[in-house]
């Protein structure tokens, strides 16, 4: 029995799979029938009326392109062939057209509107409609960032199909019957999802339109430049329009390898930064307790000086570099290379999250190489998560868990104490304390418990097809990213550990981690690396907390920051503070003022993803480059840029002119090391929080990220902003019930060294004994509460 089948279409035969749809036949023949309704990522509906084909010796009527399939020996008929077609297309676009106003110069949509194009095209020469048209009140606001304009609306459901079938938000819908369906929202439920943003984009018409865009330009205005997204590890490909030298917009560009054709809200509206007035433009550096403009020669001259006076007086260990995921690969490799060579030392770490050596063994195996990928993911039948929260820290990375389960009913199992966006998709929750995911994920081929049983059933059931998604939160839990990736490689599955940041896996294969240099290869093994660096320090250095804790001690000389902001946003904000305010020379290189910046002795200003060309690395290992959109603001320049010109003014050429010279030379550096290289294998004394009881302090905290917070990369998007997800402390039912708390009653989460008040939500989806907390959603951070262990006290109700 053949799987495929031959049809012909305007006389031209071809061959396809079965199932397959008309309108995707006559596509591979390159004939556009028209479509309003018709998206190839959603499932068909027919709704618009608008593909009409004839079939010979079908029905004795057009039919739907976009929903029939194509018959062995079927003969159709397009609008370019047939009077038939080509009548049903007229009078279908001049049903749409009576009630739709002509309102296009006013349109956000003018000049990008299909309907514009098909009433061109195939729609009639003038109107026969003189009633008056239906009218609504505009716009309507479904959310703070869409506006609904319901009188152009030509009810093709791309919107509501894509928030049921895609994102899973069914918050917005068509209501009421005949003339008077119209697309809206429930009034007690607002249009909230991190996925909104696509309901524009797929709008075949002005009917939604984003509030951060509107009236905001032309698309004959226009320059539109590839991009690659800068807020999360997913890696979504954008198409960033910009005029006169400011992004005005980005949308997703399609990639069906990474994001398909769609990007989550963070990604598409959260460019404001940019041009935000608050972007630091020029160097400037302290004196006379203030910071003070200054010239690129003043602040670099002054940097060297002091780190030369540094590395004389006190050595190599007394300098240490901190960076962050916003960084590029080719930004990466030159911090990696600056550490070593030029200051001679290996006090380098990218990781602001809690961390441990243990780390460096399943780096050491990962760093350069690819996969699983989004594809594999979609493909397995049983997928492990731990330690990650895939809607809230890589949202490209749920639309595909999300469409598997969908599809195909994938199994996902979810290894931790709380369960997360993941609740209505999860096929098996096996519950943790908070740190104890490595007691699990080591013993899980083991059974000895009926869910472990069934989940262990399932993966030996699924063999080599099992992937294993390990998240930056499992350096928490002593031993649990080395159980995952043992576990993974026990059962032949495929392995990946997905950051939440922009290009945190780009960092690791660059090496910013003590003892490990580009490519996965260790320091006391640097093999080609040798050949390319004059130097390389002699020991392992320094991770970003024992850096901070001798900078507090006063024994660090030098800090240079790059991209990160510690005071704000490492687990223990009081000791970043104490380090920065006590090391003798703090150099902070980035984009925005931030709170460590108020430390800084020299400050660099930093070029914006969107102000430069390079390259950053997906969670899956897929590295992908992207041109410069606008011009960068002030004076600033490119991180390597900026490291290249130290160096010089240090006595060290690293030989670079443009960003493509770094390419090169990083390219064969950060592929894979050889197989069977060494591996690490020491013990950490440093890393985790203690998650062990404490007296006065019976609740663990579990400190999660919203994907839309209070970062520096969202400011200035007001709109977005307004979209963020409540923010309240998760406790367990049991736990509520034994404390007496209410759901809407705000809880006090008490530390040893702070407190946050938030309303308590109660939740089925937490471990007893666990509160969950947003990371970076309220002023003061969780950090600030001086550890994991915490208490809770009620102070009262919400109005």
């Amino acid at each position: 029995m053949t799987d495929t089948l031959k049809c012909t279409i305007d006389g031209q035969e071809l061959e396809v799979p079965k199932g397959t749809l008309i309108i995707r036949a006559a596509e591979m023949l390159g004939i556009t029938i028209p479509r309003f309704c018709d998206h190839p990522l959603l499932d068909p509906v027919a709704a618009c009326r608008q593909c009409l084909v004839e079939i010979e010796g079908g029905p004795p009527k057009p039919a739907t392109a976009c929903s029939t399939p194509c018959g062995d020996g079927m003969v159709i008929k397009t609008h370019l062939t047939s009077e038939i077609a080509r009548q049903g297309q007229e009078g279908q676009l001049e049903l749409l057209l009576i009630n739709h106003p002509l309102d296009c110069p006013q349109c956000d949509k003018g000049g990008e509107c299909p309907l514009q194009d098909q009433a061109l095209a195939h729609g009639p020469g003038d109107s026969r409609m003189v009633e008056k048209k239906r009218r609504y009140t505009k716009p309507l606001p479904i959310s703070p960032q869409i506006a609904l304009d319901r009188e152009r609306c030509v009810l093709c459901a791309r919107c509501t199909r894509f928030s049921s079938e895609i994102s899973g938000d069914a918050f917005i819908e068509l209501f009421e019957r005949g003339a008077l369906e119209q697309v809206s929202i429930y009034a007690d439920e607002p249009y909230h999802s991190y996925f909104s943003g696509n309901v524009v984009q797929i709008c075949p018409v002005g009917a939604l339109t984003a509030s951060s865009y509107r009236f905001r330009s032309r698309p004959f205005d226009l320059r539109s430049v590839n991009g690659v997204c800068n807020q999360c590890s997913a890696g979504c490909n954008l198409r960033v329009d910009v005029r006169r030298g400011e992004v005005q917009r980005q949308l997703a560009r399609t990639n069906m390898a990474v994001n398909e054709m769609w990007n989550c809200d963070k990604g598409r509206f959260g460019f404001e930064f940019v041009a935000n007035p608050d972007r630091l433009r020029e160097p400037a550096v302290r004196a006379d307790s203030a910071m003070r403009p200054t010239s690129w020669f003043q602040a670099l001259s002054q940097a060297s000086d002091r780190i030369k006076a540094a590395l004389d007086e006190r050595g190599s260990s007394a300098v240490g570099v901190l960076t962050g995921g916003r960084l590029t690969d080719e930004d990466h490799y030159a911090v990696a290379r600056y550490a070593r060579e030029v200051l001679g030392t290996d006090n380098v770490d990218f990781r602001l999250a809690p961390r441990n050596v243990e780390e460096l063994d399943v780096f050491a195996r990962i760093s350069g190489t690819q996969g699983p990928t989004y594809s594999d993911v979609e493909v397995a039948p049983v997928v492990v998560i731990a330690g990650l929260d895939p809607e809230e820290e890589v949202p490209i990375l749920h639309l595909r868990l999300r469409k598997a389960w969908r599809k195909r009913r994938q199994k996902i199992v979810v290894v931790g104490p709380a369960l997360g966006s993941l609740a209505e998709i999860a096929w098996r929750w096996i519950q943790t304390g908070a740190g104890e995911e490595a007691e699990v994920l080591g013993g899980l081929a083991d059974p000895v418990a009926s869910l472990v049983r069934e989940v262990t059933e399932a993966l030996r059931d699924a063999g080599p097809a099992v992937v294993v998604l390990a998240g930056e939160r499992l350096a928490l839990s002593p031993g649990a990213l080395p159980a995952a990736a043992g576990f993974a490689q026990a059962l032949g599955a495929k392995f990946a550990w997905v950051p939440r940041r922009a290009n945190a896996r780009g960092a690791v294969d660059a090496g910013l981690v003590p003892g490990l240099l580009p490519g996965g290869r260790l320091l006391a093994d640097p093999g080609p690396i040798a050949q390319v660096w004059s130097r390389l320090p002699a020991q392992r250095g320094l991770d970003t907390r024992q850096m901070l804790e001798r900078a507090a001690a006063g024994e660090l000389a030098v800090l240079h920051l790059i991209g990160v902001d510690p005071a704000r946003d490492f687990e223990d904000p009081h000791l970043a503070r104490e380090a920065l305010e006590r090391v003798d020379t703090l150099i902070v290189q980035d984009l925005l003022p931030t709170a460590s910046i108020l430390h800084a002795r020299i400050v660099l200003p930093a070029c914006a993803p969107q102000e430069r060309v390079g390259s950053f690395t997906t969670w899956e290992g897929r590295r992908q480059p992207f041109p410069q959109a606008v011009p960068p603001q002030g004076l600033a320049l490119q991180d390597w840029d900026i490291l290249r010109q130290l160096a010089r003014a240090l006595g060290t050429d690293l030989g670079w002119e443009t960003a493509a010279d770094v390419r090169q030379e990083a390219a064969p550096l950060m592929e894979a090391r050889a197989p069977g290289a060494s591996s690490v294998q020491e013990a950490s004394a440093h890393g985790h929080l203690d998650a062990s009881p404490a007296a006065g302090y019976p609740f663990t905290a579990v400190v999660l990220d919203h994907l839309i917070g209070r970062g520096d990369m969202l400011r200035g998007a007001k709109e977005l902003l307004a979209t963020a997800r409540p923010v309240v402390a998760q406790v367990s039912r049991d736990d509520a019930l034994r404390l007496g708390l209410k759901g809407g009653q705000h809880v006090a989460v008490v530390g040893p060294s702070g407190r946050i008040v938030l309303p308590v939500s109660i939740s089925s989806e937490v471990v007893d004994g666990c509160v969950v907390l947003p990371r970076n959603s309220t002023a003061t951070t969780p950090g600030e509460l001086g550890g994991r262990q915490v208490r809770l006290e009620p102070v009262g109700t919400l109005d």
